[in-house]
């Protein structure tokens, strides 16, 4: 039973902290927005560290962006060199101390990222929220309707023509980068 109360207050944390990672605030933020969501008058969470600066500032992390999509879903992509990279960002001091405000103190139980290989290449951390008008995720009391944290790794191959999606800084073995003529 203890088992099972720590794993429910383990994902509670979790949906939590994503949340406020991926807020409207988080991602205007990153957009060079307003501090807050104007249609939300400010939104139950105003005042938050700016977690997109933080983890910019990771090191190991290439890069971070911002969107929404089609579906509403707000989503933040950040790409970390490797599971090292992951790991500086989930032990950094801003981030365990949103774990310990947000989860009550409660331990994971787990290891992060225990199943990813230590000499792992790019990983692709894709966090995505969709704001409603009440709380629909049971034990979250924020605002959302779906919430999710995901990792993914690039295969090889692939095409880039006069740009990409990653940061360059990205490495992906196969990959035919083709510069725009003028």
């Amino acid at each position: 039973m203890n088992l099972m109360r720590q794993s429910i207050r383990e994902v509670l944390g979790v949906l939590v902290l994503a949340g406020i990672i991926f807020s409207p605030a988080a991602l205007l933020r990153a957009q060079g927005g307003e501090a807050h969501a104007p249609s939300q008058g400010g939104g139950p969470l105003q005042g938050l560290p700016d977690l997109v600066a933080m983890l910019k500032a990771t090191p190991g992390c290439l890069g971070v962006d911002a969107a929404r999509t089609i579906s509403g879903k707000q989503v933040i992509f950040a790409w970390f060199e490797n599971k090292k990279a992951v790991l500086n960002w989930y032990y950094s001091e801003g981030h365990q101390r949103l774990i310990k405000t947000l989860a009550s103190g409660g331990s994971p139980g787990r290891a992060p990222l225990a199943d990813i290989a230590d000499d792992s290449g790019p990983i692709l951390t894709i966090a995505s929220l969709t704001i409603s008008d009440k709380p629909q995720v049971g034990g979250v009391q924020l605002p959302v309707s779906q919430i999710a944290i995901e990792l993914y790794a690039p295969l090889p191959g692939g095409l880039a023509a006069g740009g990409r999606f990653a940061p360059s800084t990205v490495k992906v073995k196969g990959l035919l980068e083709v510069p725009l003529t003028k």
